[in-house]
């Protein structure tokens, strides 16, 4: 009878556990031993030590971590680099003007003066990565609670860093794999002065807009170019005019040879968050609870700014990267709902659970450790369920009020008044939310915040039990009756925060004023919600939170020990990773079929002159009517614009360079398909795509469109 059992989940364990075909993000230092023969039996042509290597220059050295959530390039010797045109959209929005709108028209410096400087923008470079699993765990027991764990943890990763770097000038950070069970330090070098080099008008750059977001074919020029600048011994430095081009390790070569179907592809870069390895309940209030709620509330609020935006090119320029932000997981959240229930995601993870617990059930020692991982689970997610509602309407309704938002930078600071704390430490404090509060009013607009305030408190009303809300609900109620329109246009011709002026005004003399903005409508609302979710909702969200981090980890190391035939890739955090695919279409749904690339034909039939997201430059037509491709057409005489490909990719991965199997760069992934959105928590090969630039659109776009063709001098293309 055991035998047959063993039979059984040996056949369901290959079904529904082992990676399947281009799934993974991989840690570039373990290539050798988990992937190298794998790539290079699908076309891989490089070793893992031509990727990975602290001992010679490598791919590594050109990857680059841009402004702590994107991907970059290094595409020059003299620092120059590609990201996505979205990644760059905060930089073009704040050098844009109504008179100098560098979002509508683009930007391209002619010479290195005319590179425009981006205080705060950082491009980071891993040095190495090392397995510090041991050093980390080495003072944790077994008899530990998980706060007295935690704590140790995090005493023994700050002290390893800080050791890592001692005497240098690099940044180190390290990182938790397989929640919590193993741990690895990555030293970093971060550079400062990061200059916005050129980006094409958003009708190419955002061709599409949020109608095409997350979606495939794609014709979307999505590119910014930057250029990193060091001091004179090539190493980072804070923004001068003495700094100079910037010299790396690595400058990866450019292919225009182009890309045919089942081609090797890989993805080199910085995913942000993946969840491979959830239970089914998780997955089931991700799909029907929290997902859906999110959803609801950025589809009201993304509205009512279209609205405002479409009526005053002041608010467009103000609130296109936010909107464009708010709208990206909006969407994605959208199609990751779409997408579990098209995998059958919650039953095939209550499947694998099922065949896990009859193998735990095999052994005794097993039966012991783990036995009751499935009931704990269940119980747990009973319980944080109405928490993790109330935190979501919390952050995406009430924080979603911009006035709230900032009134919200005082919190702490009257609390630190009125309870006596030093001078000293709460001028450094205020003198920081001085700055806040500048950055925060530049891109805002009072009238149309007051909709989404009234939009957002309905919202949130209707949403949560009346003996969950915060109390000044209650308050609200008995004045407005429910009219959340005339209450919200009350407190805004009331409050100070609606004005950057009377904001800044009463933050000269705060120990004297801090009973002003007490008293203010806004802040009282902000207060009244804030402290509820501080000292309720936070407190008992995070104890359970832990406490399904701590059941993860034991799920975790259950699955390595039971079932040793798996690769097991770790969920991204930001840290660098390695996909590997091929170029390849799909079918996303019954009769329909998706080829693997796109061409400037493409753009031609959607252009729509009344809709702002389908203008064509009229520039653009004049080259497609002429066909006019130079050295960037295909064979069969188009020019290509994007393609899809297998790899496995996630949030953080936008910017990444795409390979061939040559170690050339043939596009810049910026992208996923709708229907594969779900990725981030289970992979359906038949579904999930990345959606990639092509690199001959790209310096097609430079070289004949622009007229920036002096750039293609810094760069080495393969033809």
């Amino acid at each position: 009878m055991k035998k047959f059992i063993l039979l059984v989940l040996i056949c369901n364990f290959s079904i529904f556990n082992f990676c399947k075909a281009d799934e993974g993000m991989w840690l570039p230092m373990f290539l050798k031993a988990m992937n190298e023969t794998d790539m290079q039996s699908k076309g891989l042509k490089l070793s893992a030590e031509d990727i990975y290597s602290i001992n010679k220059s490598s791919l590594k050295d050109a990857i680059v971590h841009f402004g702590g959530g994107c991907t970059a390039e290094i595409i020059s010797d003299q620092g120059l680099m590609f990201t996505n045109h979205h990644c760059g959209y905060g930089q073009l929005q704040e050098h844009s003007t109504v008179e100098n709108d560098l979002l509508t028209n683009g930007f391209w410096a002619k010479s290195h003066e005319e590179e425009l400087p981006n205080p705060g923008l950082t491009a980071t470079i891993i040095v190495r990565m090392e397995d510090v699993t041991k050093q980390v765990l080495a003072n944790v027991t077994s008899g530990m609670t998980d706060a007295e764990r935690d704590k140790k943890v995090n005493e023994a990763m700050v002290q390893i860093a800080k050791d890592a770097i001692k005497d240098t000038h690099y940044g180190a950070y390290i990182r938790p794999f397989f929640y919590g069970n193993e741990y690895y330090l990555f030293v970093t070098e971060t550079f400062k002065d990061v200059r916005l080099v050129g980006a094409p008008p958003s009708s190419i750059g955002k061709f599409g807009g949020d109608t095409d977001n997350w979606m495939w074919p794609r014709h979307t020029g999505d590119f910014s170019i930057f250029r990193i600048y060091a001091n004179k011994d090539n190493l980072p430095a804070e923004y001068s005019k003495d700094n100079v081009p910037y010299k790396p390790k690595y400058v990866i070569p450019i292919s225009i040879k182009g890309i045919e179907e089942n081609d090797f592809t890989m993805v080199y870069g910085f995913p942000g968050r993946t969840t491979e390895y959830l239970s089914s309940y998780a997955v089931n209030m991700i799909m029907n609870e929290s997902d859906p709620a999110k959803v609801k509330i950025r589809e009201t609020r993304l509205a009512i700014w279209d609205v405002d935006m479409k009526a005053s090119d002041k608010v467009r320029i103000q609130y296109s990267a936010k909107y464009a932000s708010l709208a990206n997981y909006w969407k994605k959240w959208d199609g990751e709902i779409r997408g579990l229930k098209k995998a059958d995601a919650i039953n095939k993870k209550k499947l694998f659970e099922q065949d896990f617990l009859l193998k735990v059930n095999t052994d005794d020692d097993a039966k012991g450790k783990y036995g009751n991982l499935f009931s704990d689970f269940q119980k747990m997610y009973s319980e944080i369920s109405p928490w993790s509602k109330q935190r979501d309407y919390h952050s995406e309704a009430i924080m979603g009020i911009e006035a709230v938002s900032v009134a919200s930078y005082f919190y702490d600071i009257v609390d630190a008044i009125k309870s006596g704390k030093k001078a000293s430490d709460l001028q450094k404090r205020i003198d920081g939310t001085k700055a806040d509060v500048a950055d925060f009013y530049k891109d805002f607009n009072a009238v149309a915040d007051e909709k989404i305030c009234a939009a957002m408190l309905k919202t949130y009303i209707d949403n949560i039990d009346k003996t969950k809300q915060a109390s000044i609900f209650s308050e609200i109620e008995k004045k407005y009756k429910g009219d959340f329109k005339k209450y919200a246009k009350d407190i805004y011709s009331k409050s100070i925060f609606v004005s950057e002026e009377k904001v800044q005004e009463a933050m000269k003399n705060l120990d004297k004023n801090y009973k002003k903005i007490e008293k203010d409508p806004i802040y009282k609302l902000m207060y009244s919600c804030l402290s509820k979710y501080k000292q309720e909702v936070l407190p008992k969200y995070m104890e359970l939170d832990a406490k399904i981090a701590s059941l993860n980890r034991t799920y975790m190391k259950a699955m390595r020990e039971l079932i040793i035939d798996k690769k097991y890739y770790p969920d991204a955090n930001g840290t660098l990773r390695v996909a590997y695919g091929k170029a390849s279409g799909y079918y996303p749904k019954d009769g329909v079929h998706y080829d693997f690339y796109t061409t400037l034909e493409g753009v031609m039939e959607k252009e729509n002159p009344s809709v702002d997201e389908f203008i064509v430059f009229p520039k653009l037509k004049e080259l497609y009517k002429n066909k006019d491709y130079g050295q960037y057409a295909n064979k069969k005489g188009e020019l290509p614009v994007a393609f899809c490909a297998s790899n496995h990719t996630t949030g953080g991965n936008s910017g990444s360079p795409v390979f061939n199997g040559e170690g050339q760069l043939i596009g810049t992934n910026f992208d996923r398909n709708w229907e594969g959105t779900m990725s981030d928590i289970i992979y359906n090969p038949d579904q999930v795509r990345n959606i990639v630039l092509d690199v001959r659109f790209t310096l097609f776009v430079i070289d004949k469109f622009a007229g920036a063709g002096y750039l293609l001098n810094e760069m080495k293309i393969v033809k």
